[in-house]
């Protein structure tokens, strides 16, 4: 069976939908329903009505996503949907036919009916599939390397590392996809961070961070922790306000709603005034929930938080961190229509 890239929005905000309901979703509401469409020319039609002022060639790639969605994506398929809120693949096998949702939010009303498998951590995930699932594409299929071969090995547990290239099985439709390089790179730095700070080095790192935003920090020593990793807090000796206490979770599971629970316990033990919670693995659904009214209290990081603060002060960190952390700063120019 063949395997398919659906995401889930561009910043994943239909992710919760699709892995509530049982769906993946396609975006492009505007068109309306797309079951009688008999055509790729009829469906280019269709697109150039609803966006009579973009260029051909956006309407013509669009065009290769909205129809394979639509028309050749079958039951049994898989589904790979790279999750936003923490570093995981959701894979998903297709159970039913193509239908528009009217009741859906707008973007997700082009929908499968899916059954959902597994989350796969990206770390499980061998480099080149996981660059496959870095393309720009909203829809394509993924089989460049046996990559349906080793994905379906991967779901039943197996060994999914590719043994030598597979001469002639590119698809021929793919040639073209780009590849969105910042999504691959940040990959690239979250896997090196895994590596080089995994357990009780993940609350030195935080602590650099914290710094470097101007913060005086307190790392608690590997082992128990009380619930607390690192303490931080404002001005010259860290006695002023804003004062943090954080718990810094290095697995790559999602935690559950009982650490900023804790958490929430700790912050009145320590007189913080704001807690934090930095989850590698992300966080179950509750835990989200249950925050979602603490704004002003609490913050949840993700390793795809982390790393943004770790690009965004890299300069500030302190030598040390640095050495132990390479990364050189490219520019480069974003391609027309990007």
């Amino acid at each position: 069976m063949a395997v398919w890239l659906v995401r889930a929005g561009k910043s994943g905000e239909h992710e919760n939908l699709a892995l509530e309901k049982g769906v993946v979703v396609a975006g492009w509401s505007d068109l309306g329903d797309l079951s009688g469409i008999g055509s790729k020319t009829a469906l280019l039609t269709r697109l150039q009505e609803v966006w009579p002022d973009l260029k051909p060639k956006t309407l013509i790639n669009w065009n290769s996503q909205v129809w394979p969605f639509v028309n050749d994506i079958k039951p049994g398929d898989i589904v790979a949907l790279p999750l936003k809120s923490r570093p995981f693949v959701a894979f998903g096998r297709v159970t039913g036919k193509y239908k528009f949702a009217a009741d859906a939010p707008n973007d997700a009303q082009n929908q499968l009916p899916v059954e959902w498998i597994k989350e796969v951590p990206r770390s499980s995930i061998p480099q080149d599939i996981l660059y496959s699932l870095g393309a720009f594409m909203t829809v394509c299929r993924i089989w460049r390397n046996d990559a349906e071969v080793r994905i379906h090995a991967l779901l039943d547990g197996k060994d999914a590392t590719l043994v030598s290239p597979v001469v002639g099985q590119d698809d021929p439709d793919a040639d073209g996809v780009d590849v969105d390089l910042e999504t691959v790179v940040r990959e690239q730095i979250r896997g090196l961070i895994y590596a080089r700070f995994k357990g009780h080095g993940l609350s030195r790192l935080v602590a650099a961070v914290l710094e470097a935003q101007g913060y005086r920090t307190v790392t608690s020593p590997a082992g128990p922790d009380g619930g607390v990793d690192v303490v931080a807090g404002s001005g010259p000796l860290g006695f002023d306000p804003p004062r943090l206490v954080v718990q810094v979770k290095s697995e790559q599971s999602p935690i559950d709603v009982k650490v900023v629970r804790e958490l929430q316990g700790v912050m009145k033990s320590f007189g913080a005034d704001h807690g934090m919670v930095i989850a590698w693995g992300g966080f179950k659904g509750t835990v989200i929930k249950e925050t979602s009214r603490q704004f002003f209290e609490i913050r949840l990081w993700s390793s795809d938080d982390l790393v943004t603060a770790v690009l965004d002060h890299y300069d500030r960190l302190s030598d040390e961190i640095r050495a132990e952390l390479p990364l050189k700063r490219i520019w480069t120019v974003v391609l027309e229509g990007d």
